[in-house]
């Protein structure tokens, strides 16, 4: 039986740069699904062109979390195998989506599927690397450090957008994941946790196009931006932590471990 991946790209007001991704991804992938958050400046114009891809529409904007979710379910919906993600900012290579096929078609060594491939932009170096802002790569670096204290995993980079997700493992990430924006990551980790995921690093470039990309709103700023991010995580750890009965324990409660 042939494995059929999907590869999705969230979007919201990329009209300068959705054509040239999605021509490069087509090279890569024979399934692409554009996620249009709620465009406004014409991406939605551009997308209707095509005939290489497919489209779920968000008539209002509801979040880069909310988008990713739909995809997960596009994915569920039509029986793929993989799920591949990647960011619409041309700050992730197409080339690299076989790598992320590859890497979750493997076994980890304990002979489980891997459930998460994860980019990391911090893994292994690049000839051409381009350093993230300071204060984006300060912020990444305190909550991936955060998220691996807590929750028992081992990540570099917990915030990139470049992933592989065995589709069989989407189900329990979509029914528990309620956050629709930028923190949206913080429950896939939280959630993975929960339900023993396997997940594996896969080293990519560091691409800064846009330095002063923004964020929207009050998140430009960076002291917010971190709140939000400890708020989200907060919030999803004592959820789970009340459901196992062991509130208060400080790291994430999981079947057979504390």
């Amino acid at each position: 039986m042939s494995h059929r991946f999907l590869t999705a790209l969230p979007v919201y007001n990329e009209a300068s740069h959705v054509c040239d991704v999605l021509n490069q991804v087509a090279q890569h992938s024979p399934n692409v699904l554009v996620v249009d958050d709620g465009s406004s400046d014409g991406t939605a114009e551009l997308l209707r062109k095509r005939t290489d891809i497919a489209v779920v529409t968000h008539p209002e904007n509801r979040g880069y979390g909310a988008a990713l979710l739909s995809a997960f379910q596009y994915a569920i919906d039509n029986g793929f195998d993989t799920l591949i993600t990647i960011d619409c900012d041309g700050q992730h290579q197409p080339q690299r989506i076989p790598l992320f096929v590859e890497a979750a078609q493997s076994l980890a060594p304990d002979g489980r599927p891997v459930d998460i491939v994860s980019g990391s932009r911090y893994l292994a170096q690049f000839d051409g690397d381009t350093p993230p802002p300071v204060e984006r790569r300060s912020i990444n670096v305190q909550v991936t450090a955060e998220i691996n204290r807590r929750l028992g995993l081992k990540l570099t980079d917990a915030f990139c957008g470049f992933k592989a997700y065995r589709v069989l493992s989407l189900p329990g990430l979509v029914d528990n994941i309620h956050e629709p924006g930028y923190a949206m990551p913080l429950e896939v980790w939280v959630q993975a946790a929960r339900l023993g995921l396997v997940v594996v690093e896969l080293p990519v470039p560091l691409i800064y196009l846009e330095e002063k990309r923004s964020f929207g709103g009050a998140l430009d700023d960076g002291r917010t931006r971190l709140e939000y991010y400890h708020l989200v995580l907060d919030r999803s750890v004592a959820a789970i932590e009340e459901q196992s009965g062991c509130i208060g324990a400080g790291t994430l409660c999981v079947k057979g471990r504390r």
